[in-house]
């Protein structure tokens, strides 16, 4: 297995970029669940996805390539993807922005310390460790500056779910021969399994349809197109490239943005602390990253 690198300056600029796009989704999906039950919109962006990931590819030059010897790490993590989706896209069904974000982007916890134990290369350090708790004092610190708003304990079960599960994803790739192929096949050998999975199992969870309006629509076609085909094949190159445990520890960013986003979109409260969290965060990034 070849040994990543730390993360440099333009891996960091790629990965501050994601971690906005993927906080401002959070918003996307709260927004788009008022015309479609959770599961099913995961379930819609996902075959969606699958159109957009194809025709960039034909115009990439890319390639979907998987080895015999990656097929069942291939059904794996797109068994793992379905379900990490039916957690995140329920938990924001049941509470808010602000408080799922913060708990499922708790994954870089469960990400090092699985890599810790699993990967060559990726043991944590002293300072690393210090870096890890000051940033998941900086996203309980957003936490802890709610106030009112709904809060549902098996939401809260489900954002970690779900954390747990995307940790799980990046280590199944890094331990398989998935990790050879390209980013595209990657992608979309976890959105042909959660795609027909999805929609298969979301009217378990309900009424498929709620009121949807062309914001639920324009909501489906970003996640589609900005956040599925584009953030995640980034995501999944830059792993490639660099050190898992120091690709995920930017993620960190994504609660803080998006409890700015909740406030800014949808009025949630914002308090002080939040900047302080902020400051947590990036303190953290910087000791998880130092070579």
């Amino acid at each position: 297995m070849i040994e990543k690198r730390p993360v440099d300056a333009s891996g960091a600029a790629a990965l501050i970029s994601i971690a906005t796009l993927l906080a401002f989704n959070q918003v996307v999906i709260k927004v788009t669940g008022d015309g479609f039950a959770p599961v099913f919109q995961a379930g819609l962006r996902s075959l969606g996805a699958i159109v957009f990931v194809l025709i960039w590819i034909r115009f990439s030059g890319g390639k979907i390539q998987i080895p015999r010897s990656a097929i069942w790490a291939g059904l794996l993590t797109g068994l793992f993807f379905s379900l990490e989706f039916i957690c995140l896209y329920l938990a924001l069904d049941m509470t808010t922005v602000s408080r799922t974000s913060i708990l499922f982007y708790s994954m870089p916890v469960w990400l090092a310390l699985g890599a810790h134990v699993l990967l060559p290369g990726e043991k944590l350090n002293g300072i690393r460790i210090v870096g890890l708790a000051l940033a998941m004092g900086g996203v309980i610190l957003a936490l802890l500056d709610r106030k009112g708003g709904h809060v549902s304990f098996t939401g809260d079960f489900l954002a970690v779910l779900g954390a747990v599960l995307w940790a799980g994803i990046a280590l199944v790739v890094r331990m398989s021969d998935l990790s050879k192929t390209s980013a595209e096949t990657q992608l979309m050998s976890q959105l042909v399994v959660s795609a027909p999975l999805l929609l298969l199992v979301a009217p378990l969870f309900g009424p498929l349809i709620r009121d949807p309006q062309p914001i639920h629509y324009a909501g489906l076609a970003f996640q589609s197109i900005a956040v599925v085909s584009f953030g995640f094949i980034a995501w999944f190159r830059l792993l490639a490239v660099y050190k898992a445990s120091g690709v995920a520890s930017f993620s960190f960013l994504s609660p803080v943005l998006a409890v700015l986003f909740g406030w800014a979109l949808l009025g949630e409260h914002i308090g002080s602390q939040v900047w302080i969290a902020l400051g947590l965060v990036a303190a953290g990034i910087v000791l998880i990253n130092r070579k």
